[in-house]
């Protein structure tokens, strides 16, 4: 995939799963969420190959903001970040986790016949409970999360899978133009492999295409292996990689003193 399109990906990204507070160090793009630790929601995006001006003054300067909102400083690097940030921080001791892939399917190879038709839930309030079941997150999370929910501007599907008013799985995806992002995809550990993911995640494709998307899209750790055998069943193929650094405790630790 070439830069250009990895950059409307990023882009979609950024508007389907939108932070509490967005800044800009050029071409970085610095998001913090009080209300929700996810990594996405509170990181620093380089978005450009190019932009590797003052590297050492302007990481300084986001690792004081983060600190500032009481959020470890986290980069995302994609490849729109200049090898040159990745090269700084792994000279200054960052860590490397969350490995992930970025995949997409093109709706004209997407078999689609066995999805139902879903009409996503309106009530953003039952969606967050059954969000909250499915993924065993923390009750501390539910104001959070209802309000990046809340946010998010693009056409929005939540999509609840029930068993006798159970919720089983769930999914939310993100019409943005002729892109489809689909985020909060889980299924309840006890239903797992018995084919409730799949038929959510065909719904919310199915509506997608008919909203006018082309292209869906999805990001899963790239550790887990479930998902993904899921998701290239259903056609998905690996778009592009990123993953995420911090830094050193020592750094927090000598910043203390």
């Amino acid at each position: 995939m070439d830069l250009a399109m990895i950059r409307r990906f990023e882009a979609a990204g950024l508007r389907a799963w939108p932070a509490e507070t967005v800044s800009y160090d050029g071409t970085w793009v610095l998001r913090l969420t009080a209300g929700h630790p996810a990594k996405r929601l509170n990181s620093v995006n380089p978005l450009d190959p190019g932009d590797d001006r003052n590297i050492e003054e302007r990481v300084a300067r986001a690792v004081k903001q983060f600190e500032a909102y009481g959020r470890k400083p986290t980069f995302r690097i994609s490849p729109l970040c200049s090898p040159s940030i990745s090269r700084f921080l792994d000279e200054a001791g960052w860590t490397t986790f969350g490995h992930s892939l970025v995949m997409v399917l093109d709706f004209d190879n997407a078999a689609l016949g066995e999805a139902m038709d879903q009409i996503p839930l309106k009530d953003r309030q039952r969606f967050v409970n059954a969000t909250l079941t499915v993924h065993g997150y923390e009750e501390k999370l539910r104001s959070g999360l209802s309000r990046v929910i809340g946010s998010i501007r693009p056409d929005t599907g939540l999509f609840v899978l029930e068993e006798d008013d159970e919720p089983i799985a769930t999914a939310i995806c993100v019409r943005d133009g002729a892109l489809a992002g689909l985020f909060e995809i889980a299924t309840q550990p006890e239903w797992r492999g018995k084919g409730f993911g799949r038929r959510v995640l065909l719904s919310a494709l199915k509506w997608a295409r008919s909203q006018g998307a082309e292209k869906a899209w999805l990001q899963v750790e790239a550790d887990n292996g479930a998902a993904l055998r899921l998701y290239q069943a259903l056609g998905f193929r690996e778009a592009y990689r990123y993953h995420y650094r911090q830094p050193p405790e020592r750094l927090g630790e000598e910043r203390a003193r």
